[in-house]
Parts: C-alpha cells; structure tokens; sequence
C-alpha cells in the first residue's frame, strides 16, 4: 500500500511540474546496465608466505570462475621489505618477478599489469637486497613487458609507449647508485581500447614517486630526480595521447590504472599525501611527485567530459569514491576513484579480494564495481 502512495505521489509530482512549465527531460543515454564485460582489479599483493602460497592463487582461481574478459594488476609484487626467514621470494632477487609472472600466466584472460613502488624504488632498502633500483626496473620491463602484448593465457595486443623518453642502467651490481643512465622507451605504459572504453597504464609510484628516500639509505638517499623527471614527463605525455585517442575513437569512457595514491585532499594522511583540493599542491611538507600528473588528468577529465576512472592501490583500502574538485572546489561528477584491496599481514588472506568492473558503454555511468571477496580467502566470518 505504501508503495502505491508513492508512486501516485511521485506521479502528482511530475504533473505539477509539467503544469508549473518545468520542462522534463528523458533525452541522453540512459542508466539501465545489461553490463556488456567485467574486468578484475587487484595489486598489492602477495605480502607474506600465506599470501603467495595460498591467498593469491585462491583468488586467481576465482578470477579465472568468474567470466572477466581480463585483469589488472596495480602494482606491488611484494611487501615494501623483505621478510627474514620467508619461504616464497620477499627480496627483490629475479625469483621475485619469476613468480609473479607464473601468477599472471595462471590468468586464463589477458592480464596486465603496471609496477609499483615495492618492486623497484624500494629494491635498494637492505632489507631487500640492496639492488640497484633503476636496474630492476630495467628487469621487470624485460620480463613482463618484452612485447606489445599483455601477459596471461590468452593474450591481447596494446599499444606501447616505445619512444625513448624514460632512463635506463646497464649497472646491475647490488648496492651501487643508480647508473649510469642512458634513454629507453617507457614499455610498462600501455593502452588499450576494448567495445568502446579506452584502457591505460602508467608508471606512477608510491614513495612520493620516486623523487624522496624509499627508506634505503646511502643508495637513495633522497630519491632520483634523474628518473623521475623522465618518466612524469612521459607520463603525462601518454596521459595527454590517451585521452586523444579514446576521443578520437569515440571511447564511451577511459580508464587509466596506476599503483600510487597520489591523494586529492586534506581528509586522510594516514592513508595518502595531505593535498589542496583547488590547488592540488600537496601541504603536509613532503616532496611531491604528483602534482603535475593530477592537474593533466583533471584538465583531460573536464575536458573529456564522459565517465573517467582511476584504479589504483598503494594505501590498501578499498574504496569507490569521487575526490576530485576543479579549482573552484565543484566536484567532477564525470570521475570515479577506486581503489583496490591490499595486503593486511595481520590478517593472513582476510583481504586477499579484487575488484569486478561491470562495463557498459552504452549505459550514462559506464562503469560500476563490485567487491569480489575470495571465498577460500575469508577469515573473520567463514563461508557457508
């Protein structure tokens, strides 16, 4: 009964409006999704032995269960130092990459993947080797990126950053600085359009993006501002081509994958950098490797008008949310944050989980997203 009431109210509502000159309009695409593919999102993971042994390929099966057309991984491969004693790779040794490859190519759809901060600007920490960071950078873009194709299973053919714009090292004895440095394409940077949605990579980091210490002493000392230079600039670059095709294309909406939580605003320091909402100048006194990158994304985003998502990890929180303000503080309706699940060691394979993106280019939103919580990962409350 109280349904009806409703719905007679809501009628006169309309009548009312209509009687008062208010024009109502149902023109423009509507937001009745059918949902035409899902991808699975997920990075910072694994960060221990029971991770790595049991939580990751637990949901790599449900990955492979769930129909997703592919994934992607954010970033991260390992915890930010290795742990003393730990039966699975924990250091930034080849072994590292050698099992989060057989990880990706245990993905039955195409699987990508963007590096993050604990795979190579912290790889100089002793705690994890002492390498020369610059080099195993140098590594993952040979072992994970040799080709124009994603990893996984079944494949997919992208588009490669191959212009020589980042810096590279031919030093690979642990412990030495960075260097020398000599030009080589930006490989790790890949995009994609797949019906209609544009898809990108960047290599955007945690560790204020590689311009302050990442905790590893003599080495790093303050960062390298050689690399990141290079790199932001090549980002932004392939941010700005991105954001052409996908409009060149007709792209219903663009997401772009990355491994930092730059932070938009002055609400969680805990969980990344304090920033000006308007300015987007960062005020809590660290270096800021973001700044530039976040204002070319929110000027491509007002410009591009249609649904753009950021996915990314780093802070190991889930959240779907919309922080982003232009510079008189209004809120950009048209972009959507998500970040993805990360390791909780205390919790062994409590959030072990990924992301499903529900895809529909021809609904308003485009995107939605799911929280897709492994059912052999669940701790607190057992499955049924």
């Amino acid at each position: 009964m109280r349904g009806r009431r409703w719905l007679a109210l809501a009628a006169l509502a309309v009548v009312a409006l209509v009687s008062a000159g208010v024009a109502i309009s149902d023109s423009g695409p509507k937001n009745n999704k059918t949902f035409d593919f899902t991808v699975g999102l997920w990075g910072d993971l694994p960060y221990s032995d029971v991770q790595a042994q049991t939580g990751v390929p637990n949901l790599i099966a449900d990955m492979n269960n769930s129909d997703i057309s592919f994934s992607i991984h954010d970033g991260d491969l390992k915890a930010g130092s290795g742990t003393p004693g730990s039966v699975t790779p924990t250091t930034c040794a080849d072994a590292l990459y050698t099992q989060a490859l057989g990880y990706f190519n245990s993905l039955r759809e195409p699987a990508f993947f963007t590096t993050g901060d604990n795979d190579w600007t912290d790889c100089d920490r002793p705690s994890n080797g002492s390498f020369n960071e610059l080099e195993r950078l140098q590594h993952e873009r040979q072992v994970f990126f040799s080709t124009n194709r994603s990893l996984g299973q079944h494949t997919m053919q992208t588009e490669v950053q191959t212009a020589q714009l980042c810096v590279g090292t031919t030093n690979t004895v642990a412990g030495s600085t960075t260097g020398p440095y000599f030009p080589t394409g930006c490989v790790e940077n890949r995009r994609w359009t797949f019906h209609k949605v544009t898809f990108v990579t960047l290599n955007v980091q945690g560790t204020c993006n590689n311009i302050c210490s990442s905790g590893g002493g003599a080495p790093d000392p303050g960062g390298d501002p050689t690399e990141y230079n290079a790199r932001n600039a090549a980002d932004i670059q392939w941010l700005h081509e991105s954001f052409a095709e996908a409009e060149a294309r007709g792209s219903a909406g663009i997401m772009i994958v990355w491994q930092a939580d730059p932070g938009f605003d002055q609400t969680d320091g805990t969980r990344g950098p304090l920033r000006d909402p308007k300015t987007l100048v960062e005020t809590d006194g660290q270096p800021d490797g973001y700044h530039d990158i976040l204002s070319a994304l929110r000027d491509e985003t007002i410009a591009f008008k249609r649904p753009v998502v950021l996915v990314h990890g780093d802070s190991h929180y889930f959240r779907v949310d919309k922080p982003f303000l232009n510079s008189l503080g209004q809120r950009l309706e048209n972009f959507t944050r998500v970040e993805t699940f990360g390791d909780n060691q205390a919790n062994g394979t409590n959030d072990v989980n990924w992301v499903k993106a529900l895809i529909d280019p021809k609904s308003r939103d485009v995107f939605a997203f799911q929280p897709q919580i492994v059912p052999a990962n669940r701790v607190a409350v057992p499955a049924p």
